[in-house]
C-alpha cells in the first residue's frame, strides 16, 4: 500500500504518532513511538507489558499513525489506518534494532533504557494498513 516517496519518508529515523481508540471518558491522545516498515508493508511498534494503549488495543485492535516530515523540509506526510495486532515474541529485538536506528549509538543511559524494557517486556505491535493517506508540497 506504501508507494516509493511512502517510504521515503517512513524509512527516515521519524516518529510515528500512534492513536488507539481511547477510554470512554477520554479524547484519542496520539503517542509518538517509534516504527519500521516491514519487508510485508506492515509497521512495527512497540510497547512495554502494562502500557494502557496495549489493554485498549486488546478491546479494539485497530489504529493508525502520521508520520511527518520535519519543520524546515517540504510538508510531507503519510497516515496509515488499520487492524493491530500484538506479539510478545520479537519485541526486544525490535526495540533494539530501532533503538540503533534513533539513537545510534547508545550511551549508558540509552543501555540503560533497555534494560529497563528487558526487565518490564516488551510487545511488538504490528499495523496492517487498509487505508494510507499522504499529502505532500
Amino acid at each position: 500500500m506504501f508507494r516509493d516517496d511512502d517510504l521515503a519518508l517512513l524509512t527516515r529515523p521519524l516518529y510515528a504518532f500512534l492513536t488507539v481508540a481511547p477510554k470512554a471518558d477520554r479524547w484519542p491522545a496520539p503517542r509518538p513511538v517509534w516504527f519500521e516498515v516491514t519487508d510485508g508493508g506492515d509497521l512495527q511498534m512497540f510497547s512495554v507489558q502494562g502500557a494502557p494503549k496495549l489493554a485498549r488495543l486488546r478491546e479494539q485492535p485497530r489504529a493508525s499513525v502520521v508520520v511527518a516530515s520535519p519543520t524546515g523540509e517540504p510538508e510531507r506526510w503519510v497516515a496509515a489506518e488499520g487492524p493491530v495486532t500484538l506479539h510478545d515474541d520479537g519485541g526486544l529485538e525490535l526495540a533494539t534494532r530501532l533503538a540503533g536506528r534513533y539513537y545510534g549509538p547508545l550511551d549508558a543511559d540509552q543501555q540503560k533504557l533497555l534494560d529497563d524494557w528487558r526487565e518490564t517486556g516488551v510487545v511488538r505491535i504490528v499495523l496492517r494498513p487498509e487505508k494510507v493517506s499522504r499529502f505532500a508540497i
